[in-house]
């Protein structure tokens, strides 16, 4: 007996694609602030970089339409007095984005609907509270205008957007710099990668330490830690010697990964990014030219290497579209935005498929746009799991070949008529279903009548000869298909 080599895997085929150079967004002079940041944010409307600006700090708001290059005086979002650090959407509103900056301030920024046509300096609302620049901006992922910040102060704070107040403020859990924060699926715990080698699982609302494990990449350059949709925890890091790792982890049982791999000796920070509906993790290095993804499985070994995509060039930075913006009726399961020293391009992430359908299996309903708390029930002790949405209403099928009838004359005189009796047996054909329609005047004598006869019973036979047709045509193709999958 053969055993199985090959994991099955409806992701195993899943294939990157660069979109051509005119869906490009050129000429956008990418930040080059020395912080481990995507420096990149995109959601279904718009897509948002850190660029370097003089005397300040600044980020550019592009709709997704507005590809090629992007002209210098182009307007950019500049009210911070620092560089800015890190940006992040609003996940229940399309037009708000949150950023962090050096000047220690947290802004928060309504773009116009349609872009922005002249420089934005003020924002909806500035969080002051952090003594040190702020690296983090992270929104919640299920409650109304909550938004939390960290910041190279070892502080981790959490506001109300809609009050503008710090709702907890979270000053001793961290001893040393805080590389990134990833809430839960309803947003009652997040954890926390940290300078110390150490993962933290918090309750905010407590303010108290759930799990930790110390140690749990011993090698001393940047980790990430992101929560998974079952409550396990995924962590990138680096070995004792310096070689790229990931692993899984179990926050009830934090003493031993349930998984561990090394993948090379690369010295760019792993990013990683998470697919709830799919399990499916795309892990980004900075400064790699490509992007490596697995699949999340609950049997061993876990973590299951799918593919690489491969491209020339290094990424300085990466932004991920939220499953509601992608293109399902192509397939299409994620796209990234990889940011160049100059541009940002589009990457596609499809799994093949040959039906034009609509693939259930490969688009569960996903996370929509509306809020299931608002901050005060948050507040109160209240989770919720996000609201979801099909995106089958976002399906669109693809352009169908135009159907070409060669039309005849069917009243035509010189055409004779069939045989009573010689027409082949078909499905019977009311009148009204015919759509033709003839002056009354036209039907007053008996003659008119019997023609109208003859027609109808020469639609009976052609449309029998149609369906005949129609059924052998499915029985050849269903045989070529045999054919090809060689089970004939």
């Amino acid at each position: 007996m053969f055993r199985k080599v090959v994991r099955q895997s409806k992701f195993r085929h899943v294939f990157g694609q660069p979109v051509k150079n005119d869906q490009c967004y050129e000429d956008i002079r990418v930040s080059r602030v020395t912080w481990d940041s995507t420096f990149c944010a995109v959601n279904p409307k718009f897509l948002a970089v850190i660029v370097e600006a003089s005397g300040g700090g600044a980020f550019l708001v592009l709709p997704l339409s507005k590809t090629g290059r992007i002209d210098k005086a182009y307007p950019t979002v500049c009210g911070h007095t620092g560089p800015v650090l890190d940006i992040d959407w609003c996940p229940h509103n399309d037009e708000v984005i949150a950023s962090g900056s050096e000047d220690c301030t947290v802004m928060v920024w309504q773009i116009p609907e349609n872009g922005l046509v002249s420089p934005l300096t003020e924002p909806v609302v500035v969080l002051e509270g952090h003594t040190k620049r702020v690296g983090i901006v992270t929104w919640h992922p299920t409650a109304r205008n909550v938004l939390l910040s960290a910041g190279c102060d070892n502080m981790v704070l959490i506001w109300n957007v809609g009050t503008a107040e710090e709702l907890y403020r979270l000053d001793s859990l961290h001893p040393d710099l805080i590389y990134n924060v990833s809430w839960n699926r309803n947003g009652s715990l997040f954890c926390t990668a940290c300078k110390d080698k150490s993962v933290r699982v918090i309750d905010p609302r407590r303010g108290t330490l759930v799990a930790e494990r110390e140690k749990a990449h011993e090698g001393a350059r940047p980790m990430r830690a992101i929560f998974l949709a079952d409550g396990k925890v995924f962590t990138t890091g680096f070995s004792r010697m310096s070689e790229r790792q990931l692993a899984l982890w179990d926050p009830e049982n934090f003493g031993e990964p349930m998984a561990l791999q090394e993948l090379d000796s690369s010295n760019g920070a792993l990013l990683p990014f998470y697919d709830p509906d799919t399990n499916v993790v795309y892990v980004c290095g900075k400064g790699d030219s490509s992007i490596r993804y697995f699949e999340i499985t609950d049997e061993p070994p876990y973590i299951h290497f799918l593919n690489t995509f491969t491209s020339k060039e290094p990424q300085r930075g990466m932004g991920s579209m939220p499953k509601r913006g992608l293109e399902v009726s192509k397939c299409e399961i994620a796209r990234f935005y990889k940011l160049h020293e100059r541009k940002c391009e589009p990457i596609v992430m499809t799994v093949p498929r040959k039906s034009d359908l609509f693939q259930d299996d490969l688009y569960p309903d996903t996370a929509g746009p509306e809020a299931a708390l608002e901050a005060e029930e948050w507040v109160s002790g209240r989770d919720a799991s996000p609201i979801l949405i099909s995106l089958r209403e976002a399906y669109v099928p693809s352009k169908q070949r135009d159907l070409k009838v060669n039309r005849r004359n069917v009243l035509s005189d010189s055409r004779p008529a069939a045989a009573p009796g010689t027409s082949r047996p078909g499905p019977s054909m009311p009148a009204a279903s015919t759509n033709i329609t003839m002056p009354s005047g036209r039907l007053a004598g008996a003659g008119e009548a019997g023609k109208l006869e003859e027609v109808m019973q020469e639609l009976q036979t052609l449309r029998a000869l149609v369906r005949e047709q129609g059924e052998r045509i499915g029985r050849l193709e269903e045989q070529l298909s045999r054919i090809e999958n060689g089970d004939a």
